[in-house]
């Protein structure tokens, strides 16, 4: 049976995720969170309009009605949730191969679901799989438009005309293949738009905000003065400068944090980010007088803590970037509008934007143990001191186990990649010998 993760349930799409346990998520949801109305929309997998037709017959045996957007942006998903007060279902596996599918659930308002919230749909789901199918005919309205809504609001909320830049955008064959050209188009800035043809089967692949090579490639043939690479479901983003150096999360938060901080807008002086943001972030927004709040992996434990601090920023190194104050949720297109627009606003290209910050070199290591470790921060307690003496404070250590498999990650940062490598291998080694197991990547 599968189970709610750090970001909704996600699992192989039809063999795994069956449009039948995705009718009963939507009963689920229907009976716990009792909406006046449900919209639902998803990205371009293939399996997508299987498991939404499944969402649509659950909101129906449970007589509620049922907003579909089709193929949309999970952030334009979670905008309709916002600014119409319907419960939203995103059908979509974010960065995952077409294969997978997962299924994403917004409370009325467009906030992520509470812990009590997951563990009460989760409780009904699971009973429901013993009920028989429901056979039910609901009502079923066009929201496709809603896009277009939540096109125009990002634009008015950024409001700047990108005229004489040239800009690369990689759609990565998903759900802003239609969306982000749409937008860009009226800004004035000569677009060029690359993966926007999806398949079904092509999202994602070797495209997009987890493969940067084609973009950095294009944005160099192109002269372009920067690109843009979304995830599948177009709520992370990546950038890429003029010179071909990649941008991530980080360095896209660090800009942003140092302009909103100039101008007065960062509220309450501070952001939140996660344990895996990098060491050099931490250092440059300490030399600009900004507090941060680190919280554990995941965008959803990032936004509670804009909700618990009143902060309006913040985000993940892997592309998730939280602008609160006009998003309820990570948002890779109004992300790179606001980045634009600093660009433009303050005439400064991306490259020299960058040096806002400087990372670490940083070192990630899998291992693949035999059975799952439920706490190897104690059982490596003595490795992870020594290494954390040896580095001082130049360098940090992270050790955590995966939330849903036998594998236990090892991350060391430090002041130069061989010594960030030694020390990462060095604790690998020691979740191997007490748990067995192998490395399985390392990057």
């Amino acid at each position: 049976m599968l189970h709610f993760g750090t970001d909704g349930v996600r699992g192989v799409a039809i063999d795994e995720l069956t449009p039948a346990l995705a009718r009963d998520l939507a009963r689920a949801v229907a009976r716990v969170l009792q909406p006046t109305a449900v919209v639902v929309g998803m990205d371009t997998r293939e399996s997508g309009p299987a498991l939404e037709q499944a969402i649509i017959d659950g909101c129906a045996a449970e007589g509620v009605t049922v907003h579909r957007m089709g193929v949309a942006p999970t952030p334009a998903i979670a905008f309709a949730a916002e600014h119409h007060q319907w419960v939203a279902i995103a059908i979509t596996a974010s960065h995952n191969p077409w294969t997978d599918n997962g299924i994403k659930v917004f409370a009325a308002g467009g906030s992520k679901l509470s812990d009590s919230e997951q563990i009460d749909i989760e409780r009904q789901w699971h009973a429901l799989v013993a009920e028989p199918a429901p056979v039910a005919l609901g009502t079923v309205h066009d929201a496709s438009d809603v896009v277009n809504e939540y096109i125009q609001h990002r634009l008015n909320a950024v409001g700047a005309s990108f005229a004489g830049m040239r800009i690369v955008i990689d759609c990565a064959n998903g759900a802003m293949s239609s969306a982000a050209p749409s937008l860009f188009a009226t800004t004035d800035a000569d677009v060029v738009v690359i993966n926007a043809e999806p398949n079904g089967r092509n999202i994602n692949d070797k495209c997009g905000a987890t493969s940067t090579a084609g973009l950095v490639a294009r944005v160099i043939a192109e002269s372009a003065d920067l690109g843009i690479a979304f995830d599948g479901d177009g709520d992370r983003l990546m950038a890429v400068t003029a010179s071909g150096v990649v941008v991530d999360g980080d360095y896209i938060m660090a800009i942003a944090a140092a302009d909103l901080a100039q101008r007065g807008l960062l509220r309450n002086k501070g952001v939140a980010v996660t344990v895996m943001t990098n060491l050099g972030f931490h250092r440059a927004m300490s030399a600009l007088g900004v507090d941060v709040v680190v919280t554990p992996v995941g965008d959803r434990s990032v936004l509670a803590a804009l909700e618990e601090y009143d902060f309006v920023l913040g985000g993940e190194q892997s592309g998730h970037i939280i602008h609160r104050a006009l998003a309820t949720t990570g948002d890779g297109l109004l992300a790179a509008l606001i980045l634009i627009e600093n660009l433009a606003r303050t005439k400064v290209s991306l490259d020299q934007a960058v040096t806002v910050m400087q990372s670490y070199p940083q070192m990630l290591i899998n291992v693949r143990t035999a059975e799952r470790v439920l706490d190897p921060v104690s059982d490596l307690a003595d490795e992870i001191r020594a290494i954390e003496e040896a580095l001082g404070a130049d360098g940090r250590v992270l050790v955590r186990a995966s939330g849903t498999e036998p594998l236990v990650r090892v991350m060391v940062e430090a002041q130069t990649e061989s010594l960030a490598l030694s020390s990462a291998l060095t604790l690998a080694n020691a979740v191997i010998a007490q748990h067995g197991g192998a490395v399985e990547g390392a990057h």
